[in-house]
């Protein structure tokens, strides 16, 4: 194993750490960085844990540690590039220079900044002369063609640290023909041997579609995808979880036991916390599961169960009244931002469009607010009528850039509080219900998370898939996502790989019409209503409803034996999802089969 070279020492003395930004804000105005929308020329001033997280260098799995790393090729699959050549197994041991474009393209996730460390390290220590470009403010910045040569001096502050600021973000997808076109010709005028898309579900799937598009024009850059995604949905049979998802469940799970230990402090209020997660509920799930709330409505249980608004409303009552029962006037109950699509698509369907749909697609003609109630189908009007004018006003925001709605500006929590309120009260005048008055207090958290530091788990992740990202350049594969396997397991045991990411996408019909299809595309993983996790919830309900069996699990913890540092998601050690682990065990127990089993000593059996 030779020693890493190209690496400077990290900065230790608070003088030292004033020099590195005075350089990286001198080097990032050369650069044109803060033309793309956002003001990053600000000095980072960091505290001293965040300079103590700088010095931590996360662990590397033995088969990425050293200069010589052996790729060992599975079954032949339908990648972007057909002229591709799949070897059994090959040690790559030739590195010539190469440049590599880096790209944030989605919602800031903790721990993406690790993911260009590890990919820099990986390239410098393979071949010194080889470049990193950081494409500045997202995809818009690739397409400007702005970019920043990475150096481990402008890494110096940013490892281990929150947020997507050394490069910034902007647009969410690189999908048109005017963008493709603009990619395209931003890797050609920058002689990109490779394109690092470091992204979710949707920036994933235009990966892999600019990975075909380059290859039918002959296009020599490679492009590779990283699974990067706070709200935990990149998630299939290749990719056990996404770097970020580990963190933002951590910190909302202690905000969320910080909010229980008032309820039950108080025992006057009943908290509806809203929570990221958009076509999935999976931070809800993994939250519930890390802090014990009263109650969780899961948007998969909605979509499944057909619950109208007026059978959550009632659901959400009748626990309130059975608390009451018991003396408790208090609880806490958790949302994903996602519900409110799911609440519509089952509530009422005209003409196979559900209200939300309904709502965009009038937008987009250019229908104005105030005109759009009367436009609607009679089920979709009758149901926006019915809501709080305050939600109505949210739902009439103009979607986001993926035609979906702005899910953290639709206040559902409210609509939900506002709705037990209004039941509970005709309850209590009714007479059926004798408990004191239902007081309620909504929170979103959302945005408080995605910039946190990154937790110990999410740092060596994210290291890791950078180094994976310089292999599959190494091995000159086009459209694979970098990914690890056992991740439950300590670093050491962790199985790093790459798989084509169009392994990973599905075809689906718009509506009941076979012959209308939409473009292959990775699909959110919602939550698993079968699966374990989801069992071990149910398992636990009526406790959590009725027993305030609120656990705290504290901040994040960065090191310390029995301190909750190397603690992973419930989800992720409860499904143990070791897909290729299993595919591997299995192909051992075939090759002692084959070796057993003697073809030449098979005899030919008869019957009448």
């Amino acid at each position: 194993m030779r020693e890493r070279i190209g690496l400077r020492r990290q900065p230790c003395s608070e003088l030292e750490m004033l020099g590195v930004v005075q350089s990286i804000q001198e080097e990032k105005q050369d650069a044109g960085f803060g033309e793309m929308g956002g003001d990053y020329r600000l000095a980072r001033e960091l505290s001293d844990l965040q300079q103590l997280r700088t010095l931590y260098k996360p662990q590397l799995p033995p088969c990425l540690q050293g200069t010589t790393v052996r790729v060992e090729f599975g079954d032949a699959t339908i990648a972007a590039d057909p002229s591709a050549k799949v070897p059994d197994a090959q040690f790559i041991t030739d590195h010539p220079a190469v440049r590599v474009g880096v790209v944030f393209c989605g919602r800031q996730s903790p721990g993406g900044h690790n993911v260009i460390w590890g990919l820099f390290d990986s390239l410098k220590v393979h071949n010194p002369k080889s470049v990193l470009l950081g494409f500045l403010g997202g995809s818009e910045g690739l397409f400007a063609q702005k970019t920043l040569e990475i150096s481990d001096e402008i890494l110096a502050t940013y490892k281990n640290q929150g947020g997507y600021d050394l490069l910034g973000r902007t647009k969410d997808q690189i999908r048109t023909t005017e963008q493709v076109n603009a990619a395209l010709n931003a890797c050609t005028t920058l002689k990109l041997d490779a394109l690092v898309i470091i992204g979710g579900v949707t920036s994933n799937t235009d990966a892999a579609r600019l990975a075909q598009i380059f290859a039918e024009r002959k296009c020599l850059t490679k492009v590779v995808g990283i699974p990067v995604t706070l709200n935990g949905d990149l998630k299939n049979h290749f990719v056990e979880t996404s770097v970020g998802f580990d963190t933002i469940c951590k910190v909302n799970s202690q905000l969320i036991s910080n909010v229980c230990t008032d309820a039950l402090s108080a025992e006057k209020y009943y908290y509806f916390i809203r929570l990221m997660g958009r076509k999935a509920s999976q931070v809800a799930l993994e939250c519930t599961l890390q802090s014990h709330p009263n109650m969780v409505i899961l948007a998969e249980e909605v979509d499944a169960s057909k619950l109208t608004l007026f059978d959550i409303t009632k659901k959400l009552c009748d626990a309130v009244q059975a608390r009451a029962e018991q003396d408790k006037y208090h609880g806490v109950v958790l949302l994903p931002e996602g519900l409110i699509e799911s609440i519509p698509e089952s509530l009422c369907i005209c003409n196979n469009l559900a209200p939300l749909q309904e709502i965009h697609g009038l937008l987009r003609k250019g229908v104005s607010a105030d005109n759009i109630s009367g436009q609607l189908s009679p089920w979709a009007s009758a149901l926006f009528e019915f809501l709080p004018p305050f939600i109505r006003n949210q739902l009439l925001l103009h979607p986001e850039s993926d035609d979906s709605a702005q899910l953290s500006q639709i206040e559902t929590e409210k609509l939900l509080a506002h709705l037990v309120e209004i039941e509970m009260n005709k309850r209590q005048e009714e007479g059926t219900y004798k408990g004191k008055k239902f007081n309620a207090i909504c929170h979103f958290f959302g945005y408080q998370a995605r910039g946190s530091l990154p937790s110990k788990f999410d740092c060596d992740y994210a290291y890791v898939l950078g180094h994976i990202g310089y292999h599959i350049i190494a091995a000159g594969l086009n459209g694979y996502m970098a990914t690890v396997n056992n991740l439950k397991n300590p670093v050491n045991k962790w199985r790093c790989g790459a798989a084509p990411i169009t392994a990973m996408m599905t075809v689906r019909r718009y509506g009941n019409n076979p012959s209308i299809l939409r473009q292959p595309a990775l699909r959110p993983a919602t939550v698993d209503l079968k699966g374990k996790a989801y069992d071990l919830l149910r398992q636990n309900a009526t406790k959590f409803l009725m027993d305030d069996v609120y656990r705290n699990p504290g901040p994040l913890q960065f090191e310390g034996a029995g301190a909750g540092a190397d603690a992973r998601p419930v989800i992720l050690c409860v499904e143990d999802q070791d897909y290729m682990g299993r595919i591997k065990e299995l192909q051992e127990y075939l090759e002692k089969v084959r070796s057993i089993v003697k073809p030449w000593l098979l005899l030919p059996t008869f019957s009448r």
